[in-house]
């Protein structure tokens, strides 16, 4: 789950392995693998490098443990 901002300041967590695609129309929308469409105040990086802290924080440790078997 990633935090993020909704354009009225509220803050809500997402499930960033549920995110279809960003895009930029000015605001940055994100599409959930639903169809529901969220409108955020983060910038298209920004969400971009929380998914992929997100993924990293959730995959290395276990690929580390993998190595170590």
């Amino acid at each position: 789950m990633i935090m993020l901002t909704r354009l009225n300041g509220e803050e809500f967590m997402a499930n960033a392995d549920l995110i279809e695609f960003i895009e930029i129309t000015p605001d940055t929308v994100i599409t959930m693998h639903s169809g529901k469409k969220i409108l955020v105040s983060e910038s298209l990086e920004t969400v971009q490098n929380k998914v992929i802290a997100y993924k990293q924080a959730i995959y290395i440790p276990q690929l580390k443990e993998q190595v170590l078997r």
